[in-house]
């Protein structure tokens, strides 16, 4: 019995507890079944990209996370025009193009216009009936030496490294926390200190 007035323990042990548990016995076998699908699909799709085509690099949104870079949905019509792409072509050519997208800046039409052009520059295009190339595909020597990749221009982020140095005077001197409350002290103040430099400046104007 537990000290205090307390529930009284009323434990069920009689319950059909096997019911309740949950096996996986079967992770091996659909380890190896998701590997065999995935063998499946490179196989199907070769010798074009296993994770599908080249996509855009853009920035996250909100204030967080927009210092970092991801994969978009696809091209904007810009940019394809930027590398001298038609959009028709694109799509046929391994290039997402997403029509919704709008280029807010100059620096993110350039970086994509130059990732097409690097795509451009290493895409290996085969002929749709063999024997019968057109204009634009490529030599025989040249499907010869292509391979099935993983991703076309994976996206990474943009890392800075910065050397070391010794810290300066200033630095071992400076306090954040010292900081932080004056300017905290100032924001709550800057009503007060301004009424006061008012009413002193109209003192002074009236005497």
């Amino acid at each position: 019995m537990g000290k205090g007035n307390n529930i009284i323990p009323n434990n069920h042990f009689h319950k059909w507890w096997q019911r309740y548990v949950r096996t996986w016995f079967n992770q091996p076998a659909r380890k190896e079944r998701r590997r065999n699908a995935r063998l499946q699909k490179a196989a199907r799709l070769a010798p074009r990209p296993v994770s599908g085509p080249v996509r855009p690099v853009v920035h996250c949104p909100t204030r967080r996370y927009n210092n970092k870079i991801r994969a978009g949905r696809g091209f904007s019509h810009d940019e394809l025009r930027a590398a001298g792409i038609y959009k028709k072509v694109a799509k046929t050519i391994g290039i997402s193009v997403d029509h919704r997208r709008r280029n807010k800046s100059s620096e993110s039409l350039q970086v994509n216009a130059q990732r097409l052009k690097l795509y451009k520059s290493k895409l290996v295009l085969f002929p749709r009936k063999a024997g019968k190339p057109k204009k634009g595909d490529s030599t025989e020597e040249e499907m010869k030496m292509a391979t099935q990749i993983r991703t076309p221009l994976p996206v990474r982020q943009r890392t800075r490294k910065e050397k070391a140095r010794k810290i300066t005077d200033a630095e071992r001197k400076f306090s954040s926390f010292s900081m932080l409350r004056k300017v905290r002290v100032d924001a709550n103040l800057w009503g007060v200190r301004e009424k006061k430099a008012r009413e002193k400046a109209e003192a002074e104007k009236n005497k």
